[in-house]
């Protein structure tokens, strides 16, 4: 610190602002790639879980903080595709208390913006014959994944495609039921 300072003089207060929006500057153009992201794989109002979870890890190695989340995904005006993902990010990725990250949520106003998520399990086997696929659907408010009434769906999107789970859809409207998937469940 001493050398530094022997050679290149005390930081100045202007040096200093200087690096902050410089620093600002590049979290906004990552998080700008981000909502880019999103939005092109969402055109038709959805998003897969591999684009949604690719987002996620965008974040992660552009080493987005609490703070850049809050200040570029959380606004009110973004897609709400965007806001779960910095809420996801936030929960898994940052390991914020729950609490810590609905009081974010609730400051932007925010928190009652809602996603619809639909997943497809395999059928189960039963005596010897494989069951119908099933298909899961529900409508979930921001909130609702902070508190236990979206336990279970925050879970579906942190594990994605893999097991029984053949595909999740997340969308801001209510897509039209495919020929194989009638019934829904949970719906608000």
């Amino acid at each position: 610190m001493a050398f530094a300072s022997f050679f290149f003089g005390p930081p100045t207060p202007r040096g200093w602002r200087e690096i902050y929006l410089r620093m600002h500057r590049e979290k906004a153009g990552c998080a700008a790639e981000v909502v880019g992201f999103v939005e092109q794989c969402s055109l038709s109002g959805s998003i897969d879980v591999g684009d949604y979870q690719k987002a996620i890890e965008d974040l992660s190695s552009m080493q987005f903080s609490f703070e850049d989340v809050h200040m570029f995904l959380f606004k009110p005006k973004l897609n709400v595709l965007l806001n779960l993902v910095g809420l996801h990010y936030c929960i898994f990725c940052l390991e914020m208390p729950a609490d810590r990250v609905m009081d974010t949520l609730v400051g932007c106003n925010i928190v009652e913006h809602k996603v619809h998520v639909k997943w497809w399990k395999l059928g189960r086997w039963f005596h010897g014959f494989r069951m119908r696929d099933e298909c899961c659907s529900c409508w979930v408010s921001l909130e609702d994944l902070l508190t236990g009434k979206g336990e279970e769906v925050l879970g579906v999107l942190h594990r994605g495609a893999v097991h029984e789970v053949f595909r999740v859809e997340i969308s801001v409207s209510n897509p039209k039921s495919t020929s194989w998937c009638q019934s829904t469940q949970g719906e608000g």
